[in-house]
């Protein structure tokens, strides 16, 4: 025991822990994440995991008894654990427990066992420390693997063997990585090797797990270091292909492209100081990857990457697909965000037009402004000259959007004159000559010819019915 924190137990429950605990004659700490992020003075989480020596299911229902609006405790016997909510606190009960592994499960079998036994099955040092809950031990610090220490030195270690920890359970590479980007830790050298030898083994963790942990290091505030982490051992070609697929640069007649990994890293962290959108931040992580695929060298023009984005959108519902992540509004979005990219740069460069900037609201219709902050996140020139060049040319374009959008009203363009009015006009059931109508109608639109209003639109109606051979009823 090295010191007490009785500060860190002020919230009402662990008095009432501690209560349950001495009449059931038990032992019982608090453990993990509670612990952890109380001694980095970070926000202490909602969620608290006490450990019993003896059983968490009958703790847990005598906290229950003992509080004062009784919550329902959630049980789950196979693993031995309850769950009860209280206010805005979750806490999860287990008794104290040994664990051993077959190879193709992180499924443990479990026994009964010491707190020590339960501090040595925790993945990481930083997540064995406890504080004892009992009268005699209230806020007394358990640490017996140094955890403090390693707290104190920004380290992500193993209680135990590394490689007995990860080949046991295979999701401790992606959690020790996941919290080295989280907390900026640096993993253990002996542990970081200990992942590389056993990346195989992700492949028994399901894809779900995966994508949470993904999705927590995207969440970070430097991915970056995650998805290095993730390159460097090995584990991102077995996760996404895809990704590590655009590493590397070559050269072929002295021309050289830029390596498109680590240019797709700098964009996730540049887009995480303008937004913490998740879905977002996939689309900048996902956003060249039809690069790979379609990178070819021309004699006269150098390296190309024609359509990337085309074939970037159809390979994320691939991805998404493969690592079952929802196939919803959210995926649609990334899609569209990668399909788009491009064409805020494109416009950035060029003489903004009217007719151009009224397509690209079109096309962007709610997500426009999410499409510029991927576009600007996408500029990544070390030359100080081009970079400012570059955002203001972006802030002309965004200025551009705001006027032309007030002026003429396109996002989620609805067409001034509608299907069943041309149809009563010219007296026609459902034709191939509406649709003709309808796509004259939102060109000279997007393009300028006419405004955005009832009349004109349906002036120019009448004109392209005469020319398609109708004759209005009117």
């Amino acid at each position: 025991m090295n010191s007490n924190y009785k500060e860190a137990l002020q919230q009402d429950i662990f008095n009432i822990i501690n209560k349950a605990t001495e009449e059931l004659g038990l032992e019982s700490y608090v453990i993990g994440g509670f612990v952890r992020d109380y001694l980095l003075q970070r926000r202490i989480p909602k969620d608290i995991d006490v450990v019993a020596v003896g059983s968490g299911i009958e703790l847990a229902k005598k906290v229950s008894s003992l509080l004062p609006n009784k919550p329902k405790v959630q049980i789950f016997k196979t693993y031995g654990t309850a769950m009860l909510k209280t206010g805005d606190i979750e806490v999860e009960f287990v008794g104290a427990r040994k664990e051993s592994y077959s190879e193709d499960s992180r499924k443990p079998a479990v026994e009964n066992g010491s707190l020590k036994d339960d501090q040595e099955r925790r993945d990481f040092t930083i997540n064995a420390l406890a504080l004892g809950l009992n009268t005699k031990t209230f806020g007394d610090l358990l640490d017996p693997f140094e955890g403090r220490e390693d707290l104190r030195n920004k380290i992500i270690r193993t209680p135990l063997d590394a490689d007995i920890t990860y080949s046991d359970d295979p999701l401790r590479m992606m959690r020790a990585i996941r919290f080295a980007t989280q907390l900026n830790f640096k993993i253990e050298p002996e542990s970081l090797d200990a992942i590389k030898r056993n990346a195989e083994r992700i492949k028994i963790i399901s894809r779900e797990r995966i994508v949470d942990e993904l999705n927590k290091i995207l969440l970070s505030e430097k991915p970056s270091i995650g998805f290095k982490l993730l390159h460097n051992t090995g584990l991102l070609n077995r996760i996404m292909p895809e990704l590590t697929a655009l590493q590397g640069i070559e050269e072929v007649e002295g021309q050289r492209h830029k390596d498109n990994f680590y240019h797709t890293l700098e964009v996730v962290d540049n887009i995480c100081e303008n937004t913490d959108d998740l879905w977002l931040r996939w689309a900048a992580l996902l956003h060249d990857i039809g690069k790979a695929p379609t990178k070819k060298f021309h004699k006269r023009i150098g390296w190309t990457f024609h359509g990337h984005e085309f074939v970037g959108s159809k390979m994320v519902y691939k991805l998404f697909k493969r690592l079952r992540m929802p196939l919803n509004e959210k995926m649609k979005f990334v899609q569209k965000m990668v399909l788009m990219s491009s064409r805020p740069i494109v416009l950035a460069q060029d003489i903004v037009t009217d007719s151009a900037v009224r397509r690209l609201i079109f096309d962007a219709g709610d997500h426009v402004e999410d499409l510029m902050t991927l576009c600007e996140a996408d500029i990544t020139t070390k030359n100080p000259k081009r970079f400012k060049k570059y955002h203001n040319n972006f802030k002309i374009v965004r200025q551009k959007i705001v006027e032309v959008e007030e002026r003429d009203h396109v996002r989620n363009f609805q067409p001034p004159v509608t299907g069943e009015e041309i149809m009563k006009v010219f007296n026609l059931k459902p034709s191939r000559e509406i649709g003709i109508i309808k796509e004259t109608i939102k060109e000279a639109i997007l393009e300028g010819e006419i405004p955005n209003e009832h009349d004109a639109a349906f002036q120019l109606m009448l004109k392209k019915g005469k020319e398609l051979g109708l004759t209005p009823s009117i």
